[in-house]
């Protein structure tokens, strides 16, 4: 059983930065991957970006790519989402996840509440 809780949301005009952190606690040891994704009102959910806890292997969705940057602390079990050059089209519900296995979708297992995320023109 795995624990995670976002922070670090909230509204910000065009341009400007956030970024979120995801405290993880439980069974971490099982964790392999973890994961951002988001989701906005009526658009499919969509992986952001994820990061493998054991070789620190990055993946992110082209439209982030040197926007934003995944990192972790694995002593402090925190992941982070640096989002820098924020555009409009960033906003959404932001969720943290987590899972065994492989950094693929089908491997999540465990899900945060959410933080929201608005950027303004």
């Amino acid at each position: 059983q795995v624990q995670l809780v976002e922070s670090g949301g909230g509204s910000v005009q065009a341009g400007g930065s956030l970024r979120l952190s995801c405290a993880a606690s439980g069974d971490t040891y099982s964790i392999y991957c973890m994961h951002w994704f988001r989701q906005a009102p009526g658009k499919e959910r969509e992986r952001v970006a994820s990061i493998s806890t054991r070789g620190g292997s990055t993946y992110y969705v082209d439209s982030v790519k040197g926007r934003f940057t995944i990192s972790q602390d694995n002593a402090k079990n925190t992941l982070y989402l640096q989002m820098n050059s924020l555009k409009p089209e960033d906003t959404a519900v932001y969720y943290c996840a987590a899972g065994g296995g492989f950094c693929l979708e089908k491997w999540v297992r465990y899900w945060g509440q959410g933080t929201q995320v608005t950027v303004s023109s």
